[in-house]
């Protein structure tokens, strides 16, 4: 289901044209929908579990990972795949050799931290965690409207726009399976730690590639709609 609002996401950038300010209105408050998430599902999640060494080690090799991965599809074209606006705009295959498979590489970086914690929150009492599922679909839709968007514009065909996020979806269900089938063999610490790799990932996703996308094209209510998001979320986990 989070992994479905991205063909949704993709589906209005494509088929429509949103303005600039509109795309950078939603891609701010998932963000704060996100960072919300990222805090008090996830980090608050792996402290309360193992302690602030797990908790804070484990965020910090997510963000490693991340950034990471992230520098090398940079460098293969992949740096502005969520960018629909002109002033960063994506390349096209013509302007950059490979950066078709790198887009769609990055959307997969971006897209299975997400997914594995909502297995990983299954081995909490056998019930997922509504809010973070909340969070990632409410996220993921801003993510396919942006990163389509900015697809055609730089001249992709539909039959890739739409295949590299139907991929991301089946790729979701996969990581969210795997989060639950793998990880769950593990002990209480190591799972706390796994927790806190996927919010470091998330929490590096967040800031690299959607707030600058969210501040690309910001009026100045842009503050204000984020943190609108992280209160949403906020009281979506304490209701």
């Amino acid at each position: 289901m989070a992994g479905s609002a991205l063909l949704l996401g993709a589906a209005l950038g494509y088929g429509l044209r949103v303005p600039q300010k509109v795309i950078a209105t939603v891609m701010a408050f998932g963000a704060g929908v996100l960072i919300s998430a990222v805090s008090f599902e996830l980090v608050g999640e792996a402290y309360e579990q193992a302690g602030l060494a797990p908790a804070a080690i484990g965020a910090l090799i997510g963000a490693l990972a991340y950034t990471g991965g992230n520098v090398w599809l940079a460098r293969q074209g992949a740096r502005h795949r969520k960018r629909s606006g002109h002033a960063q705009a994506q390349p096209s295959e013509a302007e950059q050799g490979g950066s078709g498979a790198a887009l769609a590489l990055g959307a997969l970086l971006d897209g299975v931290p997400e997914s594995a914690v909502i297995g990983v929150s299954l081995l909490d009492g056998g019930a997922v965690s509504l809010v973070t599922v909340a969070a990632v679909f409410i996220s993921n839709v801003p993510e396919g409207l942006s990163s389509s968007a900015g697809m055609k514009k730089a001249g992709r065909t539909k039959g890739y726009v739409f295949g590299v996020w139907a991929a991301i979806a089946a790729a979701s269900t996969v990581s969210s399976v795997l989060g639950y089938t793998v990880v769950g063999s593990f002990s209480p610490a190591v799972i706390a730690a796994v927790t806190a790799v996927a919010a470091g990932a998330i929490l590096a996703m967040i800031a690299d590639t959607m707030i600058p996308e969210a501040f690309d094209d910001a009026h100045l209510a842009i503050g204000l709609i984020t943190v609108s998001g992280f209160l949403v979320s906020f009281a979506l986990s304490h209701a």
